[in-house]
C-alpha cells in the first residue's frame, strides 16, 4: 500500500505471524508493509489514518469494529490465534514474543528441509503457526530421537512428522486445517 512502510515484517500490524506464512516464506509477500508485493491493506490504511501506528493493539480504539468477523476463516494463515498472539506479544513483550517466532520458524525450516514429501507445506506451516513452542520442541526432539528416519524415503520421514505434530494438536483439541470463511448470503 502506498505510503504504509513497516520495519517489522516477521508480526503483522493486526497480529498474524508473518514469519509462519508461507506465502512469504515462498518470497510472494514481504510481510506487513515490507515493500513491494505488499497488498493493499483495510487495516494498513487505518493505520496511517491513525499516526502510523505499529501495532493495532496500540491504537486507542483497539479493538475495533474492523476486527468483527476477522477471525472466522483463515487465509493461508490461521487467524485463529490472531487475538491470542496479540496479548501475548504484549504480556512478554514484542522482542521476547519475536525470538519465540523465530524459534517457531527455525523448527518449520527444519520440517520443510527434511520432512517435506511437497504435500504437506501446509499442515506443517499451520502445526507451526497454531501449536504453542512448548508442544513443538518435543515433536522436533522425538523426531530427532528415530534415526532410522534418516535412510527413509521423504514419505515415510513426512508421515512421522505429520503424526507426532497431529497427536500434539490432538491433545489440545487444535485442528490442523485451514477454516474456510462462511460466504455471505
Amino acid at each position: 500500500m502506498k505510503g504504509f512502510t513497516r520495519e517489522e515484517n516477521r508480526f503483522s500490524l493486526c497480529g498474524l505471524n508473518c514469519a509462519l506464512c508461507s506465502m512469504h516464506l515462498g518470497g510472494y509477500c514481504p510481510g506487513c508493509g515490507g515493500g513491494a508485493g505488499n497488498q493493499s491493506c483495510a487495516i494498513a490504511k487505518c493505520s496511517l489514518e491513525h499516526g502510523g501506528v505499529l501495532f493495532c493493539w496500540e491504537c486507542p480504539k483497539y479493538p475495533c469494529s474492523r476486527y468483527d468477523g476477522f477471525d472466522d476463516g483463515d487465509s493461508f494463515v490461521p487467524h485463529r490465534n490472531r487475538q491470542q498472539d496479540i496479548a501475548q506479544a504484549r504480556e512478554i513483550g514484542l522482542e521476547t514474543y519475536l525470538a519465540q517466532l523465530e524459534e517457531k520458524r527455525a523448527i518449520l525450516d527444519k520440517l520443510l528441509a527434511h520432512y517435506s514429501d511437497g504435500r504437506r507445506k501446509t499442515l506443517f506451516n499451520t502445526a507451526v503457526y497454531l501449536l504453542p513452542l512448548e508442544d513443538l520442541q518435543p515433536v522436533m526432539a522425538a523426531l530427532d530421537d528415530r534415526p532410522e528416519l534418516d535412510g527413509q524415503p521423504i514419505k515415510e520421514r513426512a508421515l512421522a512428522a505429520v503424526e507426532l505434530l497431529q497427536e500434539a494438536a490432538d491433545r489440545r483439541s487444535i485442528s490442523l486445517k485451514l477454516s474456510k470463511k462462511q460466504k455471505k448470503e
